[in-house]
């Protein structure tokens, strides 16, 4: 299933989650994206090991979609290095892939951009 990517973000609360999936399946630029509440991570940053409570964002998109997705997700983000991490899965049903393609596919306008 080489066209479909599955991307994790981190983010500090589930409000700034929220947002960010929002905005990205209104845009047409995710089919879902998924809320994981309580998630703990462990990381250096700035020479200091650092531990935060965190709301990880799953999103499921095309692989065609990663750049623009990519570029809307630094902007939306409020850490100055965000996780964007993208995954290829290996099978997906095909009901399933078949609705994430037509949920980010063309709206009255290219992929990715809101019909009128």
């Amino acid at each position: 299933m080489t066209d479909l990517l599955l991307i994790l973000t981190t983010f500090p609360d589930a409000a700034h989650a929220r947002q960010a999936a929002a905005a990205l399946v209104e845009e047409r630029l995710a089919a879902c994206a998924s809320l994981v509440p309580g998630i703990e991570s462990i990381y250096r940053w700035q020479g200091a090991v650092e531990t935060a409570a965190e709301v990880l964002l799953l999103i499921k998109t095309r692989a065609g979609l990663y750049d623009r997705l990519a570029s809307r997700l630094r902007g939306l983000h409020p850490y100055e290095v965000p996780e964007i991490l993208a995954l290829r899965p290996e099978h997906a049903s095909p009901a399933y892939r078949q609705w994430l393609l037509a949920e980010t596919g063309p709206s009255n306008g290219e992929p990715g951009k809101l019909g009128a």
